[in-house]
């Protein structure tokens, strides 16, 4: 079972633990234009792999091959995060189900619900936690 994490608790995760790390499975546009957490006062980076392969979104065949060549190990706390928390969701659970021991959903993603007006990034999520974030 994969169990859903708030940002403020993968900071603190991360803070803790220099083995642990957040892997981004959202898209290259998504990371170029809409941002990714910043890990640079931690010393490290995040793990970009996309789950799906834009622009026909299909599932990201190399995916778990790619978490491994990025130095995810199975032993690692694994945060997967993406817009809202489903794709990230899905990608934590096929890395629990090919033997990584300590994975987790950041719930709602890195930029939450659309909030009254229609935008993200205002309600919940990474960057309405006002957790550090940068464009790439």
């Amino acid at each position: 079972m994969v169990a859903n994490v708030t940002p403020a608790e993968v900071w603190r995760a991360l803070e803790a633990d220099p083995t642990a790390q957040i892997v981004d499975v959202r898209s290259d546009a998504e990371w170029t234009f809409v941002g990714l957490p910043d890990l640079s006062a931690l010393g490290r980076q995040v793990v970009t792999i996309a789950w799906q392969v834009f622009p026909g979104m299909q599932l990201n065949d190399g995916f778990l091959v790619a978490l491994r060549e990025a130095g995810c190990a199975p032993q690692h706390a694994l945060f997967f995060l993406c817009r809202s928390g489903a794709r990230s969701m899905s990608a934590a659970r096929a890395a629990a189900a090919a033997g990584y021991l300590h994975t987790y959903n950041i719930a709602d993603g890195f930029e939450g619900p659309c909030d009254g007006d229609g935008h993200r990034g205002t309600v919940a999520g990474w960057k309405a936690a006002g957790l550090p974030w940068r464009q790439r």
